[in-house]
Formats: structure tokens, sequence, C-alpha cells
């Protein structure tokens, strides 16, 4: 059974900085890529960043590119976002989730979701 919790959402101004967590089993985290994924209510799913198991390679999107960081700590079994220059259209659900492969262009094969955690950014 693969289970992943996030936390560190919260509310922001503009220009401000969160940093979330992803909390899984060591198995899962040796066996899968971590990505993080954002929704706005009534649209798709959005990709923020991932990262591979091995190697940690990162993607991120050019939304979030420079001012998102991924990042991996396998003693506390557990995969950072840090979100710094937040804007307003950053605002949504994050949910972390495993990611079979991660290629330059992108996260792909998401098998299992975390339950998400709400980031508002205001103006």
């Amino acid at each position: 059974q693969v289970r992943l919790v996030e936390s560190g959402g919260g509310s922001v101004q503009s220009g401000g900085s969160l940093r979330l967590s992803c909390v899984a089993s060591r198995s899962t985290l040796n066996r899968y890529g971590i990505g993080w994924f954002r929704q706005v209510p009534g649209e798709e799913r959005e990709e923020v960043a991932c990262v591979s198991e091995v190697g940690g390679v990162p993607y991120y999107p050019a939304s979030v590119k420079g001012r998102f960081l991924i990042s991996r700590d396998s003693a506390k079994n557990t995969v950072y976002l840090q979100m710094n220059s937040l804007k307003p259209e950053d605002t949504g659900i994050y949910y972390c989730a495993t990611v079979s492969r991660v290629r330059g262009y992108g996260c792909y094969g998401t098998d299992y979701w975390g339950r998400g955690i709400q980031v508002t950014v205001s103006p």
C-alpha cells in the first residue's frame, strides 16, 4: 500500500514563500519518482515539478522554473517543494504523486496520489 501525505500549505502574500512536504515510505521513494501537481477547481491538473527516484533528476515547467525547487531527503522519507516568489496564479490545491517517468519535458506515469493541500497566494 502506498500512502503519500502532504503538509506545509497555507496562505501567503504575493512574493512570499512556502515549503511543501510529501512524506512517503522508504520503499515508495526507492521505487518511484515523486511529482507535485496543482489544480484549480474546474481546471485540469497541472504539473509543477517532479524528481526521479535515481539521480534526483528534476523537471520544472516554464511557469515555475527559477522560482520553485524540488528536493528529496531520504533520511526523512520526504520530498520537498520550496516555492519562492509566489504569484496569485500559483493558488490551487497541491498534490504529490508517484511518478514512473521523469523526462526533460514532463512527469509521467502517476499511480498514487496524496489527498492534496491548499495553497493560496493573495495579491
